[in-house]
């Protein structure tokens, strides 16, 4: 087992990382709540920082889910239940994405420096990731559990 090393006290196990990335649009991202779960931020607090430097998240490095993708996840995986009925859209972020997180994060209020090499590693995993599983039947092509 090959494990993803995200702060001197945490170790985050490869396959935790493969089973929260997901293939939309074509591409490989991991969602905002669960980066902020990784990195012990919430989710408002990720989306802050990434929102006061805006300019460093072009859409090949995030991008906001739609309505129809947010109803489609919240269908197929039933630990996004609690996005069932919030209004907040979330953003999905790309290898380069969860790279660039490092330093806004580092700038960020939370009180937590995060690993730049640990971000690093898990932007790696959404490159170099075989995947572990796939959505259930009847998932669109568009938006599958990446494999």
């Amino acid at each position: 087992m090959v494990n993803q090393k995200v702060s001197d006290n945490l170790i985050i196990p490869r396959e935790r990382i493969e089973r929260i990335i997901f293939l939309i649009r074509g591409q490989k991202v991991i969602l905002d709540r669960d980066l902020a779960d990784l990195y012990e931020v919430t989710t408002k607090a990720l989306n802050q920082a990434v929102k006061r430097n805006e300019r460093r998240f072009p859409p090949d490095f995030m991008f906001r889910l739609t309505k129809e993708e947010k109803k489609e996840l919240v269908t197929n995986c039933d630990r996004f239940q609690t996005l069932k009925h919030s209004s907040v859209l979330p953003s999905a972020f790309t290898e380069q994405g969860v790279a660039m997180l490092s330093s806004v994060l580092n700038k960020g209020d939370s009180g937590k420096r995060c690993d730049y090499e640990g971000l690093c590693e898990v932007a790696s995993v959404i490159r170099i990731s075989q995947g572990t599983c796939s959505q259930a039947g009847g998932v669109r092509a568009a938006f599958k559990r990446s494999r």
